[in-house]
């Protein structure tokens, strides 16, 4: 009885040192939270009383020592936290956003917020939403100093809106920054999908949406130059597969390389199985280190067919196929698959590209929706 007792006693004081547990590890994120908000809402009014000062003036007088004097006057009481670059960075950070529309977040958090917590200074955060002002911040202050130097506020919104849904961590979302990632997935879209990027972020609702052409894999530190087996680079990408999968995007899990299914008293062999949980389908990719073939495409139409009839569950989408190339012949691609084939081909550079060329495609994939819509 007294046995019974002590267990009893035991299960008692467990429960109540998760729950105890749960609270303090709530009220730990939302100090860290808010404490996050308050430095960048800080830093934005910051750079509006600065700015504001200087339109009571000539702008051009308005020089540097001004802002010396000010930075050596809140270090002496605040500390080295305000020095002049970071007074030049506040009043770079509020002439960025102080005309941003209000990003319309599509996040889960958002969703079961209400009007009041949303005008609160004071929301609770636990769930890693920061309070939310006009304009939103909703992301920490070294997020920002990358997001500031973005000139296109759509590109600018949409690196925002992605880091937010995404949890990119600073290095993340400089990586993303630099390889360009806005302006490939705008390339790969028709007019209304590119307008939604600014928006909502990268939306995945049909196999085209988890393509990337090209697919920048910089980080495997192979050289551009240098001849490499499929293997290699095969190897490259299972020692980098957390960066990888970012590249890749939303919703990608690693299942298996090599993966092997028998048809028909033979062997085959699939480079890299993946699973989409938000398409809820299969997604094969092999890997040719040269020119893409014919066979190359016939032999993917062949793999997807066979996880669509032997793999596949009745729930799940169609299998999607990617062939991952060094180069590639659209026109080649077009003539040998049926037109609603589930498969892709695209070529991957281990290199972070060419902002500013990319840039100007996108400016010109832009105004001809403009002459169209005239």
């Amino acid at each position: 009885m007294a046995k019974n007792s002590e267990i009893q006693e035991t299960a008692r004081i467990d429960a109540l040192f998760e729950r105890i547990s749960a609270l303090i590890e709530q009220a730990r994120t939302v100090v860290v939270c808010t404490a996050k908000a308050a430095e960048v809402k800080t830093r934005y009014e910051v750079g509006r009383y600065i700015f504001e000062d200087e339109q009571q003036g000539e702008r051009a007088a308005y020089g540097k020592q001004i802002l010396k004097n000010l930075s050596v006057k809140l270090m002496d009481r605040f500390g080295n936290d305000w020095s002049y670059d970071t007074l030049i960075r506040c009043r770079k950070f509020y002439t960025s956003y102080q005309n941003a529309e209000i990003v319309a977040m599509p996040l889960p958090q958002l969703k079961n917020m209400d009007e009041t917590t949303i005008n609160n200074d004071d929301a609770n955060c636990g769930n890693g939403v920061a309070p939310i002002q006009l304009p939103r911040f909703i992301l920490s202050w070294s997020h920002y100093l990358i997001l500031m130097r973005i000139e296109n506020i759509k590109a600018r919104s949409f690196y925002e809106i992605e880091a937010a849904q995404q949890n990119w961590s600073v290095s993340q979302l400089s990586r993303q920054v630099g390889s360009s990632l806005y302006e490939r997935l705008a390339l790969s879209r028709n007019k209304d999908e590119v307008m939604r990027l600014a928006c909502e972020g990268q939306t995945i609702e049909k196999p085209s949406d988890i393509i990337k052409d090209p697919l920048t894999l910089e980080f495997l530190g192979l050289k551009p130059e240098a001849a490499y087996s499929e293997s290699k680079l095969e190897n490259a990408i299972i020692s980098k597969m957390q960066k990888f999968l970012l590249e890749l995007g939303k919703g990608f899990l690693f299942e298996a390389r090599q993966k092997r299914f028998t048809f028909d008293e033979e062997h085959y062999y699939v480079d890299l199985v993946f699973y989409n949980r938000l398409l809820q389908c299969y997604v094969l990719i092999d890997l040719k280190a040269n020119k893409l073939t014919h066979q190359d495409l016939g032999q993917m139409q062949m793999y997807v067919n066979y996880y669509d009839r032997y793999v596949k569950q009745d729930f799940e989408k169609p299998t999607i196929g990617i062939l991952l190339c060094e180069s590639k012949k659209d026109a080649l691609v077009e003539l040998t698959l049926p037109k609603d084939a589930n498969v892709y081909a695209t070529q991957y550079q281990l290199y972070l590209p060419d902002k500013a060329l990319l840039q100007a495609k996108v400016k010109e994939w832009i105004d001809e929706f403009k002459e169209e819509d005239f």
